[in-house]
């Protein structure tokens, strides 16, 4: 292992610089040359490769995004721009690749490994914690608390109007933020993908909670069945035409900000991890921390086998919002 390349692909998540500069600097003190691909998979096809060093790192463990920039890349999808990316790494004479992403990027590097023989590991950068084989993707920590910080403000307003509030966060396929933010900042009700919406039972939640609470907040995941939160909260004003109610849509300020120490912690511990699976030539798994232990699962697992919710959570968050 002599040259090794790293790249961030799909959504950003905030952890993805502390990764990266864990990455090159682990590499450098293993006396392996580091490179890095600019634009994920689009980079690599487009021959958008960078010399890293020491420097190139310096100062970015806080910073929020990626300055390898990310994309997603339809080219990669065929197998002409697998070719592509493939005679590039070749070119730069490159031995082992980490790649920083989601689910997305792991499929495109199962895809990838169809046609090249060069090793692959992963670290697991999504804000939404929805990938098997670690207790928390980089990014996600970060999200909940940018959540329930907006949440908390939300609640201001909220009890000074005596409002209902439907806050609506990131999570197409996943609640796990809708979840995690729902405890935390005290929400009546969450509404998620993995469970079937029941507006009649939010109703009845609604009108047989305490009378005198001055807020009432719901979040919803945005890949909702029923709609999202616009569509639900029409449903319920309808049916509860007293209710003072809004709608807020919190959107990419989730991506976005500086990582939580948790998300440094963890991406740094992850990208050093990425660098010594390659050396010791581990290919097409994901890195991940699981009960505080770095763990290693193939690909196709963390895609394929879905993180499953926590009923105890769930439970817990419907006694205590009595």
């Amino acid at each position: 292992m002599k040259k090794i390349a790293v790249f961030t692909s799909g959504g950003d998540s905030p952890g993805m610089n502390a990764c990266l500069r864990a990455v090159v600097r682990t590499a450098i003190y293993n006396k392996i040359e580091i490179i890095g691909i600019r634009h994920g998979y689009d980079g690599m096809i487009n021959d958008d490769f960078v010399d890293m060093n020491a420097e190139s790192v310096s100062g970015i463990i806080h910073r929020g995004g990626t300055i390898l920039k990310t994309a997603r890349s339809k080219e990669f999808l065929t197998l002409e721009g697998r070719q592509k990316a493939l005679a590039n790494l070749q070119k730069h004479n490159i031995d082992g690749i980490v790649a920083i992403g989601g689910d997305g990027t792991f499929k495109g590097a199962l895809e990838f490994s169809q046609i090249s023989n060069i090793p692959m590991v992963g670290c697991p950068g999504t804000i939404d914690n929805d990938l098997a084989g670690t207790d928390f993707t980089i990014g996600y920590d970060t999200a909940i608390n940018t959540v329930v910080e907006a949440v908390d403000k939300i609640r201001d307003t909220a009890e000074s109007h005596d409002r209902l509030f439907f806050v609506e966060v990131m999570g197409r396929d996943a609640g796990l933020i809708a979840l995690r933010a729902g405890i935390g900042a005290g929400a009546e009700s969450i509404i998620i993908p993995e469970t079937k919406t029941d507006v009649e039972d939010l109703i009845k939640r609604l009108e047989g909670g305490r009378k005198n609470k001055s807020s009432k907040i719901i979040i919803v995941a945005e890949g909702d069945e029923a709609g999202g939160a616009f569509t639900i909260a029409e449903q319920v004003k309808k049916r509860l035409p007293d209710y003072d109610t809004r709608v807020t849509i919190l959107g990419h300020i989730q991506r976005g900000g500086n990582p939580s120490t948790m998300d440094r912690v963890n991406s740094s511990r992850m990208g050093f991890a990425a660098v010594e699976a390659l050396i010791q030539n581990k290919t097409n798994v994901m890195i991940g921390i699981l009960n505080d232990k770095i763990s290693y699962t193939p690909f196709e697992n963390a895609v394929k086998e879905k993180k499953e919710l926590d009923k105890d959570l769930m439970r817990m968050l419907t006694i205590l919002s009595l």
